[in-house]
């Protein structure tokens, strides 16, 4: 059905705006890039995480994110807690749903944190001394520090995003945004989403992607797989999803203050 409103500028939202009230239109676009940026890169974790888990003979098991639609959810590795037509949709991909925090905690390895700050206490309460050592807790952006998330679950093995915003001519394209999982198959939004590029305005920075690749290493570890071995493997899979990835050493693990003390000592 055609929309009949669509040329008439009295109808649009911005029309009643007061002139202090468009100056914080630019937050919608904030709003949806968040949003986008959020569930993109956890999906891109848990993409690297799957590879390494499949080439490693480990079935690693992982809280689903958003996008019932992708056709990479598999039913036999995938559980959520969700309820009502949530559940409907998820359960015709496959996906086995329960309300029960503390089951799913016991049964994931990469599980997503994603709750209103006023059910934080209930939700970590019902995770606590549930998760096991090698489960990777993945928070969505909140107000949150890692170490408050850390006490509240008894966990240390977290990875936050910390998302910062950058002036730019391009941060209206997230206004594009409308429906997540359609907007996940827009090549213009994963390109304004890519970690190192601040083409959307906005930037996660090298701090996420090196707590990416602890990340990686800490589960190869977890695996049992010895440094030469869980370099390898983490090499594979970054080249897998780049080419043009660069080869990760030892040292790339070290940091420089690190690595100066180790060449004094010796």
């Amino acid at each position: 059905m055609a929309d009949i409103s669509g040329d008439l500028g009295s109808f649009s939202f911005e029309a009643e705006l007061t002139e202090e009230e468009e100056g914080l239109l630019h937050l919608r676009a904030r709003s949806a890039g968040l949003t986008f940026c959020g569930c993109a890169h956890a999906a891109f974790l848990c993409k690297l995480v799957q590879s390494l888990s499949e080439r490693g003979g480990r079935g690693w098991r992982a809280h689903p994110v958003e996008g019932w639609e992708d056709e990479q959810v598999r039913g036999q590795d995938d559980v959520t807690t969700c309820e009502g037509t949530e559940a409907l949709e998820a359960i015709k991909k496959g996906v086995e749903c329960f309300f029960d925090n503390g089951r799913l905690a016991a049964w994931a390895d990469l599980l997503f944190l994603c709750c209103l700050p006023s059910d934080l206490h209930k939700v970590c309460a019902d995770l606590h001394s549930r998760l096991s050592k090698h489960c990777l807790v993945y928070s969505f952006t909140s107000g949150v520090p890692v170490t408050r998330l850390a006490r509240l679950l008894g966990h240390d093995f977290i990875l936050k995003p910390q998302y910062d915003f950058i002036a730019c001519g391009n941060a209206d394209v997230w206004l594009t945004c409308t429906h997540l999982t359609t907007a996940l198959a827009d090549p213009s939004l994963i390109e304004a989403s890519c970690p190192l590029t601040t083409r959307g305005g906005i930037s996660v920075g090298l701090n996420w992607v090196s707590a990416v690749l602890y990340s990686l290493l800490n589960i190869c570890t977890s695996a049992g797989l010895g440094s030469s071995d869980a370099l390898s493997l983490i090499n594979t899979v970054l080249k897998e999803e780049s080419p043009h990835a660069v080869q990760l050493d030892e040292l790339s693990f070290i940091s420089a203050s690190q690595e100066a003390s180790m060449c004094t000592e010796e």
